[in-house]
Order: C-alpha cells, then structure tokens, then sequence
C-alpha cells in the first residue's frame, strides 16, 4: 500500500519499485549492499542504497544494512573503505565514508519516526563522528582517511569534506533527539563550514574537475543563499551536457546518472526545484528494460558504460525524487530552510 501511494503522488514516469527491486536483488542476507551482484561494498554507497530502500518502502531491508554496518565498524569508529565477500580489500579508513551512516540514520528516523531504531544507532553514530573530528586540521578542513598502516593522510577534499558537514549536522540532530550534548561537534562543523565556504585553497585541487567538488558545498547546506546560487552558476556550463546532464568530470564525456542526480537534490536543496525537475527529466528515459537506471554513458554516441546495475545509482535516483516531491516524511533532509528551521548550526 505504502508504495502505491508514492506511485500516486509522483507526478514523473518513474517506476519506484522498479528502481528499488534492483537494489533488493543485489543485497545480501546478512544486509550488506554491494555495488551491483558480485560487486565491492563500500560504506558510503551502502548507505546510499539503504537510504533509497526505505523511500521505496522497503524500511526491513534498510534496517537490515544499517545493522551490517554496525557489526563491521572498527574500534575507532571508522570502517574499511571497501568489503568484497564480507572480507576487506582496502583498509583505508576513510573520514567520509565512515560518517554517512549519520545521514542514513537521521534519514531512516525522519521517514519512520521510530525512535528506537535512533537509540539503538546512536552509539554507532557518535562513534563515527569522533573519528573523524580527531582528524580535523586546525584550519577546520577534515582529512580525508588513515592508511592501512594507521597514518593519517594530511589532505582534505573539498567533496569528502562537503559530505562529512552534512553528515555532522545529522549527528547533531540526532544528538538532539537522543538527548545528548555535543558542543565539541558543533564548534568542529563550524569550523568545517568556515573552511569550505572561505577555505578553497586548503582542499586537494587535482579533484576540482569533478562535478561533485562543484555542487557537494551547496549539497551539504555548507553554502546557502546566494553564495549557492552563485556557484551553480559559476560552473554550470563546465559541468552540464544540456538535455543530457552532469558530466562526471569535466574533461571528458561521460554524463552519470549519480552525479546529476546528486546535482538534482541539491538544487532542490537550495530552492531552485524547477531547474531542478528539468534536469530530472533528462534522465527519465536513461534506464534499462526492467526499470533500473544506468550508471552512466557516454555522447555523443550514447553507449552504455558500464553496463552494470549500481545500487548506489538507483539508490540517488530514488532520493531525487523524494526531494523533488516529498514522496516521504524525509524529502526535505537536504533542504536548507530545514536546516535554518531545526536550529541546528545556524
């Protein structure tokens, strides 16, 4: 029932169900979300895919992935950068990826109320911000992992770092929510916010020809206003294929179904929701037979690469819609007049 009432309410031709059956298919038992079947598992995608489950109205699956991630984080909070089979393969100990369980959490709660699930996450949460708040330069950028051998590695990235203040202010409204004080995270996030807004210079600029170090500071609700206007525009022409959509990088032709549909919620999020539902648009005839969405393609000849089906991709597409809809109690989790209104880091 649940999931013919969002079919009613969306107004595109998008089949959810389709989109997230992918995503079911793919999942294992023990509730790790690999990228496609037979594919690596990485954190941060995981949490991607779950987050799409529970739109769709699948809120068991998604419950089972966050508890899988709760079984594999570290001692320090982190988790590996990449599972195959349940075994490691990279044991990078990435910031972003360890802290967007917070945003998968605070997202879950949102959409079902359940404040039991909140409870029970909480120390999953807390102790995967601490990690990477230890990992904050003074400056207020956060590096990006540790090394296998445990070193930290002095770089920032303005996309990792984006993501990671999304994911704080989660945390922060969970705390809130749980009943917890954290003024160190808050002081941590405004420095963080400092950083991106004001702090360009102290980030990795090899990945600025990614479509993501271009919208991830509006995505997260680190710019807002016109400074966000002003740096959709600023490389819209860099990054956008018109009618197509948003170039994974710039320098070369490959237009991804993730990263526009990321750029999508974050329009949305900024209050531009028109421009917004016409860039989705572009994307709703970019999928297979059985409903799911590619990755990506190239142009001009518009072949099909990679061939996969990426449960993090249909994951996203799903979250666009919300966003740009409300299919759900959550669709608003980006927007920055929530934020402004929760009275989280205003």
């Amino acid at each position: 029932m649940e999931r013919e009432v969002l079919r009613k309410k969306q107004p595109l031709e998008i089949d959810i169900d389709a989109i997230a059956a992918v995503i079911l298919l793919t999942q294992k038992e023990n509730g790790e979300i690999p990228w496609s079947i037979g594919g690596k598992t990485d954190p941060w995608d995981h949490v991607e895919a779950a987050m799409g489950l529970a739109i769709a109205g699948h809120v068991a699956a998604a419950e089972k992935a966050y508890q899988w991630l709760a079984d594999q984080q570290l001692e320090d909070g982190s988790w590996y950068a990449a599972y195959q089979d349940g075994a490691p393969i990279d044991r990078t100990r990435d910031t972003n990826m360890s802290t967007y369980i917070a945003v998968g959490v605070f997202h879950h709660f949102l959409l079902t109320g359940n404040a039991g699930f909140l409870e029970a996450m909480w120390p999953v949460v807390e102790k995967a911000i601490d990690f990477a708040v230890r990992l904050q330069a003074p400056t207020g950028e956060i590096y990006w992992a540790k090394s296998p051998d445990l070193k930290v590695d002095p770089m920032a990235l303005l996309t990792g770092s984006s993501s990671i203040f999304m994911s704080m202010k989660c945390a922060l409204a969970i705390a809130k929510q749980v009943g917890a004080n954290r003024p160190d995270w808050e002081a941590a996030a405004q420095k963080l916010k400092k950083a991106i807004k004001h702090g360009y210079h102290l980030f990795n600029i090899a990945k600025s020809h990614y479509s993501m170090d271009w919208f991830y500071p509006v995505l997260s609700g680190a710019l807002t206003g016109e400074d966000a206007r002003k740096r959709i525009d600023q490389y819209w022409k860099k990054f956008i294929v018109e009618g197509m959509g948003a170039l994974c990088v710039s320098n070369r032709p490959w237009v991804t179904i993730a990263e526009t549909s990321e750029l999508v919620i974050a329009l949305a999020a900024a209050g531009n929701r028109k421009v917004g539902e016409i860039v989705f648009n572009w994307l709703l005839d970019r999928k297979f037979d059985d409903g799911s969405y590619w990755c990506g393609f190239t142009y001009p000849d518009m072949v099909i690469w990679p061939e996969d089906k990426i449960t993090w991709t249909n994951g996203v597409v799903i979250m666009a819609a919300d966003a740009l809809y409300n299919l759900t109690p959550a669709g608003g989790l980006f927007r920055h007049e929530y934020w402004k209104e929760s009275g989280v880091l205003v």
